[in-house]
């Protein structure tokens, strides 16, 4: 895993390299221009303001990877609760291009990655283009879910928020989960989102969660849940994996202590925020089924 002392590293070089700029400038002018690179599916992002002691700046997810040793916990480990999140450790921080983070830009005129989805889900001319238009209806729906900064970008927290809210009512409305008489934790890679279900009712969710990146993705079909320990550590990183749900090798449901929304996904869990990962263990038990589908975007 990345250490938080590294992440920062980056951070500061990439700052430094936008701070330094100006100074090249005029050499880098006299210089042949090298060809323009292919378009990405999802530009280089960082947290558009400073994140709290509560949520670090995650470019790597304590994850396991591999399957867990198997046994039993005692009562008195299972009586041990996870310790709770930091205060702020799941505000909603955009991910913003690194030059509207410096500049702290009031209202991007950046292209955000998922620009066509937001401008549709706002009911906006669809064009995959940032407008001034676009940017303060953007601008607004950021404010109004507390999405810091609300500077128009049509980044991943922009556009996870408008996934969840549209799910509310019904998150199966596309029947993609199957139904049946039993409960089946559906996870939607598409709209990382998971729920769960029994013959039609939602008795869990719908709530944002991250699934594995490019890789490492999430296993799709039909799963089981093995094995649950409630203050798992990651034999890889020495991590706490909360509330571990296994369904399938490694992969399993676990709350982090920070963003779920972060460009890079996990090593194949289904991560979560503490609260949602605590009412899914009193929803789920062993033997319970899994269904996943889709595809994660960016990947």
């Amino acid at each position: 895993m990345i250490s938080r002392r590294i992440a920062s590293r980056v951070a500061a070089v990439l700052l430094a390299a936008v701070t330094a700029l100006p100074a090249t400038a005029h050499a880098a002018a006299a210089a042949p221009a090298p060809p323009a690179p292919a378009p990405a599916l999802e530009p280089d992002l960082v947290p558009g303001v400073a994140p709290g002691p509560g949520q670090s700046w995650q470019i790597d997810t304590p994850d396991e990877a591999l399957p867990p040793t198997v046994y039993t916990p005692t009562e008195a480990e299972d009586a041990v609760q996870p310790k709770d999140a930091a205060p702020g450790a799941y505000d909603l921080i955009e991910y913003v291009p690194l030059d509207d983070a410096v500049s702290k830009v009031s209202c991007s005129k950046k292209t955000g990655p998922y620009q066509r989805q937001v401008e549709r889900w706002l009911k906006l001319k669809a064009d995959g283009k940032q407008s001034a238009a676009d940017c303060k209806a953007i601008r607004d729906f950021q404010t109004k879910h507390r999405i810091k900064p609300a500077s128009g970008f049509a980044g991943p927290v922009t556009w996870s928020t408008m996934m969840l809210i549209g799910a509310k009512k019904d998150p199966n409305a596309a029947k993609k989960c199957p139904v049946r008489s039993y409960k089946v934790a559906c996870v939607d890679l598409d709209r990382q989102l998971t729920w769960v279900q029994e013959d039609s009712k939602v008795v869990f969710g719908p709530v944002p969660m991250r699934s594995g990146r490019t890789g490492h993705l999430t296993r799709k079909g039909w799963h089981t849940v093995y094995w649950r320990h409630k203050n798992h550590v990651s034999t890889l990183y020495d991590e706490p994996m909360p509330y571990a749900q296994f369904f399938d090798g490694g992969e399993a449901f676990h709350a982090v202590y920070g963003s779920i929304y972060t460009t890079v996904g996990s090593y194949g869990c289904v991560n979560m925020k503490l609260d949602d990962a605590r009412k899914l263990w009193d929803v789920l038990k062993k033997g319970d089924r899994v269904y996943v589908w889709g595809k994660r975007p960016g990947t």
